[in-house]
């Protein structure tokens, strides 16, 4: 059975050295010192190690079960889901006006890796509590707030979102769910919803549904679309709960992965719900939502490689297979393990360089989030709307494809299932596809969030690589992180040039190049980042750090990921900079 230990080092070096939180001036940032963010994860660790990680696979052989139109968690799943709620972690960076501990996002972000790498399915539930309180915290009446938060910030109450319909995926224009108003105010919900994670099971008391539906008079399209509460139970006006909506569950869904967690068909017969935000408007809701779903699932894409990961290290070093070729490294036993090989240490190094980076990246994205919210800092904000879909489609297709190369050091047990690496892979095949496939955000980078604000914020991102690399000048020690990352973003910047020389004319000059460029723009992200923790790695060095060797290795995977990885950036140019001919030279009809 695959094993997990959280990489409590790794986190507190990009809080302290690289991040250095505490002098930032982010409200609520001067507590997090070592000595307290330790603390947290060191104890989210133990949980992870000791409570979820052991469940892992045992969710992915029992799965769910729907019985009696109610969903049966996997063995263990309950005393599991109690034992976060009652050491609160599910209250972790939660409005304390609401029961919440109030800590920034950062370390919200920093504990969910910690329970995603241990099991992903289970932390699923708690994940999208988090995402429906956030739009509730947002977009809710004063008491919406107080008859739904104090609950979910518990989880005695979870939360699910509601898009999906059998007809419509990302095209929410197409959506058929009615919303049919009420003399009291509330509305009939009537309509069907697919592929909706958590949508039914027996750890919480109530499941509180946001729905996006079609109330009357709203128009065509998604300008007619608005978001509500559906609770799977009522809530009465003291709190207490009620009698059962007219809500239910379809069908649990037979998937390839995230077995643990139950995908549903929820179906809604005239249920009763409360409008959420704005009439008309509940795509300016939902995106409150999405959008945290969406750096959830970018996280989720690196934590399961780094699950995947630390298992393929383990097993390159105690599995013997052929001896090294400039020598036998192990005399004493029959052949040397697999790690002596270099195409093994090839394979593990674009493993450990990946995620480290992507790490850093979202904890990077996080510190925005904490600057947009905390500090009504707009120049935050507007950074984190261009780096989300980066964060989300290019760190879940490298995460999928580093789950892969760890599967690949095990040779053929990996494709065995007692093993565990295959569970690896297959869940996370789902984060590229889910809160909007990648292609999808791809679009949206290219599409929309280039030109957002006249383009200022991507032009803000190339200036913020700029002064990085100029303040390494004349650091010899820094010239391998430098230079590539120079060039890399020149070939972001001149990819974008040619988007604004053809896209006018030849839109799917722009659009074929879309997924091309956001991985561009992913890998330079994290040169920039490689580029920061090196410069952390020195200075801790030059003043005299204990731990030698964990700055040195940072370093020395640093320059693998400039020197190996960041030379993708000339070939997803060259493909931009083909166009759309041969991308859109068949007819439809000819495929």
């Amino acid at each position: 059975m695959p094993a997990y230990t959280a990489p409590v080092k790794d986190m507190q070096f990009l809080l302290q050295d690289v991040l250095n939180v505490t002098a930032t001036g982010v409200p609520g940032y001067e507590d997090l010192d070592a000595g307290f963010t330790a603390a947290v994860l060191e104890e989210a660790g133990k949980v992870a190690s000791d409570v979820l990680a052991p469940l892992n696979a045992v969710g992915d052989r029992i799965g769910c079960v729907l019985e009696n139109g109610v969903v049966r968690t996997p063995d263990g799943f309950k005393a599991a889901f109690a034992a976060m709620k009652e050491g609160g972690w599910t209250a972790l960076d939660c409005d304390p006006d609401y029961g919440g501990q109030g800590l920034p996002y950062l370390m919200g972000t920093a504990v969910g890796e910690i329970f995603v790498s241990a099991n992903m399915a289970f932390n699923m539930y708690q994940g999208l509590t988090h995402g429906a309180y956030s739009a509730i915290h947002a977009h809710g009446t004063e008491a919406q707030k107080a008859m739904y938060l104090p609950k979910m910030v518990s989880c005695d109450w979870t939360g699910t979102m509601n898009l999906t319909e059998p007809h419509c995926g990302t095209d929410l224009g197409l959506m058929r769910t009615k919303a049919e108003p009420q003399a009291d105010g509330s509305y009939l919900i009537t309509g069907q919803k697919i592929f909706i994670s958590a949508g039914d099971h027996d750890l919480a008391e109530n499941i509180i549904h946001l729905v996006l539906a079609k109330a009357p008079g709203g128009g065509e399209g998604t300008k007619g679309v608005s978001l509500f509460i559906v609770p799977k139970l009522l809530v009465q006006e003291d709190g207490s709960l009620g009698a059962r909506n007219a809500v239910s569950v379809g069908k649990i869904e037979d998937k390839m992965g995230i077995h643990g967690n139950a995908t549903c068909v929820m179906n809604y017969d005239g249920a009763k719900g409360w409008l959420l935000g704005d009439l008309h408007k509940g795509m300016r809701a939902m995106f409150t939502m999405m959008n945290e779903a969406r750096l959830g699932v970018g996280l989720q894409g690196y934590a399961v490689a780094e699950a995947a990961y630390q298992n393929a290290v383990a097993y390159a070093k105690d599995r013997l297979q052929g001896r090294a070729v400039t020598g036998v490294a192990n005399p004493a036993g029959p052949a040397d393990p697999l790690i002596v090989h270099p195409d093994i240490r090839r394979n593990l190094m674009e493993q450990k360089s990946f995620v480290e980076g992507a790490r850093a990246l979202t904890f990077w994205g996080a510190q925005l989030i904490d600057r947009s919210v905390r500090q009504g800092d707009a120049a935050a904000e507007g950074l984190i709307s261009l780096l989300t879909p980066v964060i989300k489609g290019f760190q879940t297709d490298k995460g999928f494809e580093m789950a892969v190369q760890a599967q690949q050091i095990y040779g053929g047990h990996g494709y065995i299932e007692e093993q565990g690496m295959s569970q690896f892979a297959r869940d996370a095949r789902i984060a590229m596809i889910y809160e909007g496939a990648n292609g999808v955000q791809a679009l949206d980078l290219v599409g929309r969030k280039l030109a957002q604000d006249g383009g200022k914020h991507v032009m803000a991102f190339f200036e913020m690589v700029k002064a990085e690399c100029k303040a390494h000048d004349g650091d010899a020690r820094m010239a391998g992180f430098v230079e590539p990352l120079k060039q890399a973003s020149k070939q972001l910047q001149a990819a974008g040039m040619f988007f604004m020389q053809n896209g006018m004319k030849n839109p799917n000059a722009a659009l074929s190049g879309s997924y091309d460029f956001m991985h561009l723009m992913g890998h330079v992200c994290l040169g920039l980042m490689w580029t920061r923790m090196a410069k952390a790695a020195y200075l801790a060095l030059e003043a005299g750090a204990s731990d030698t060797g964990f700055y040195e290795t940072k370093i020395a995977t640093g320059r693998y990921y400039m020197a190996r990885q960041l030379p993708a950036c000339g070939m997803h140019l060259a493909r931009i900079e083909t166009g759309a001919d041969t991308v859109m030279a068949l007819a439809a009809e000819a495929f």
